[in-house]
Parts: structure tokens; C-alpha cells; sequence
């Protein structure tokens, strides 16, 4: 068991980030929490959550981890939710998850270990820690000693439009499906289907907006991983890794939002792990990592 590792640094947005709170109308602002300013006031700030940090983190090591053991097709659809997602507590007729079982499980695949998650009946922790991610602004300048806007002229408002899909966008050999009628033969009858109705040709669009931090913004983090296993610590160096060299966060990513870029610097309290190829480890003993994957369902 080696000593406790945690980073500290800052990310800062490469892309303009979104992170869903509430919405109003056709308006998506950011998730906000209250922070004590010094002369007493709450104050609404705009802070992107750890689970978003650790959700990325954990589907970067699932990745990895699916890359290592090539369980393709091979775990239960509730294993694969628990590794990729943190899976769900619910009822199951076979014995929970503990004892032997459940040490084999986590001494075999690190990313339990790490992560932790939801299987096999139970609520398994991990020995990993992710701490908010807290934009520089005025607000927050008295805990974490950056910031000078006020949290109001650091964020903004994107636009999108959509199309409104009723209208027929000069597809004009396109027939409602409800129109077709199926003859005996099993084939569309489109012979006898009566004139169709006029469709309007004039796109309509929708437009909503979206609140985000704009590129250039800096947060500031922080990850510890509090006395975890030689091959836990060299699996998550991996999977920071990852993260750093493709670093993403918040939401809407399919469409360019999230890009960030990591500096972080971290500490050993205590013992350093020792080094090991945590990949060779799991290849060494794939069918019995395998078979404790399978006990998450």
C-alpha cells in the first residue's frame, strides 16, 4: 500500500465550456452554488461540479481499461453501466458483493479501486477524490487567491438555431410514412396512394441559448488519491494522462464545447508507489478479472 497522492493546478478553457444548472425558457445557464463573500454576503458563482471532472475521468479510464482486457460483448449490460458510468444500487437475487469476492475485484481491476461504483448489490468506494473546479473571478479570489472580474462579466451567452423539422427543406419526393399501405404481397402500395397534401417549404427556426465560461478562462482544481495500491496509482497516472493530453469537460462536447488544458503538479504524503505496468497485469490475468467484473451485475 503506498502513501496518498494529490494534485493541485489549474485548467483552463481552450473552448468555451458548458455545465447545464437551471434552465429558463429557451436559456440554459451555468450550475450555480453560494459562496460567502468576506463581508458576509452569499453569492451566486457559477462552479463546474467534481462529479463532471470525475464522470471524465472515470470514462477515460474505462477506456483504458476496455482497450487492456477487450471485454467487447463480453460483461453484463449492468457491469459495463458500473464501469462507465458508476452504475445504479439496485435489488438483486444473488448474494451481495463483499468478502473475498469483492477483494479480488478490486485487486484485480484498478478502475474499481479507483473509481469505485454501483454493483453486485452494494456501493463500492474508490480511493480517489475530485475536487471542484473553481473559476478565477472576484467572488472567488478570497479562497483560492486568483481572480478580478466579478462572475457576472465572465461568462456569456451562445446562440444555436434548429431547423424546424415539419417542414419538408426542398425534399420534394419525401411521402409521410402514415400514407403507405402495405399490399399482400408484404410491399409498400405506392401506386394507390391519394394526392398528397401540400407541405410547407419555409424553414422555421428555433433559437435557444446556452450560458458558458469563454475560452481563456482558468479554473482551479484539485484530485488526491488517498492510500491507494501500487497498480491503482499507476493505473490513474494513466488515466491523468489521458486527460491531459485530450482534456475535456462539461457538456455539449459534440459540438466544441469543453477543451481544456491541464497544469497540474502533485504530492506524495508517505510512501511513493513503485512502478508497475498495470496493463501487463491485467493481461496476465484476464479471465479472473473477467470473472469478478461479471459479480457487478
Amino acid at each position: 500500500m503506498s502513501g496518498t497522492i494529490s494534485w493541485h493546478g489549474t485548467l483552463t478553457a481552450t473552448s468555451s465550456i458548458a455545465h447545464g444548472g437551471e434552465t429558463r425558457g429557451t436559456i440554459t445557464l451555468l450550475r450555480r452554488e453560494l459562496v460567502v463573500q468576506p463581508d458576509g454576503r452569499h453569492v451566486l458563482v457559477p462552479v463546474i461540479s467534481g462529479n463532471a471532472f470525475r464522470g471524465r475521468l472515470r470514462r477515460i479510464g474505462e477506456e483504458l481499461l476496455r482497450d487492456t482486457l477487450a471485454y467487447e460483448g463480453l460483461l453484463p449490460l449492468a457491469a459495463a453501466h458500473a464501469l462507465r458510468g458508476g452504475g445504479s444500487l439496485a435489488k438483486t437475487s444473488a448474494t451481495p458483493l463483499s468478502g473475498r469476492r469483492l477483494h479480488d475485484l478490486r485487486t484485480l481491476v484498478p478502475h474499481v479501486g479507483v473509481f469505485g461504483c454501483a454493483g453486485g448489490g452494494r456501493i463500492i468506494d474508490g480511493c480517489l477524490q475530485v475536487g471542484k473546479v473553481v473559476p478565477h473571478v472576484a467572488e472567488t479570489a478570497h479562497i483560492i487567491g486568483a481572480g478580478h472580474l466579478p462572475a457576472f462579466d465572465s461568462t456569456q451567452i451562445e446562440s444555436y438555431v434548429r431547423h424546424d423539422d415539419t417542414s419538408a427543406h426542398s425534399f420534394t419526393d419525401v411521402i409521410a410514412t402514415d400514407r403507405i399501405r402495405i399490399d399482400d404481397t408484404g410491399q409498400p402500395a405506392l401506386d394507390e396512394l391519394p394526392p398528397a397534401e401540400p407541405v410547407s417549404d419555409t424553414a422555421q427556426l428555433m433559437v435557444y441559448r446556452v450560458e458558458t465560461f469563454p475560452a481563456g478562462t482558468t479554473f482551479t482544481t484539485w484530485l488526491r488519491l488517498d492510500r491507494a495500491s501500487d497498480l491503482e496509482a499507476a493505473f490513474f497516472t494513466s488515466v491523468l494522462e489521458g486527460f491531459i493530453a485530450d482534456g475535456r469537460l462539461g457538456g455539449r462536447a459534440a459540438i466544441g464545447h469543453g477543451k481544456v488544458r491541464a497544469d497540474l503538479t502533485h504530492t506524495v504524503h508517505g510512501t511513493a508507489p513503485t512502478p508497475v505496468d498495470w496493463r501487463a497485469h491485467l493481461k496476465e490475468h484476464r479471465d479472473d478479472a473477467l470473472t469478478a467484473l461479471h459479480a457487478l451485475a
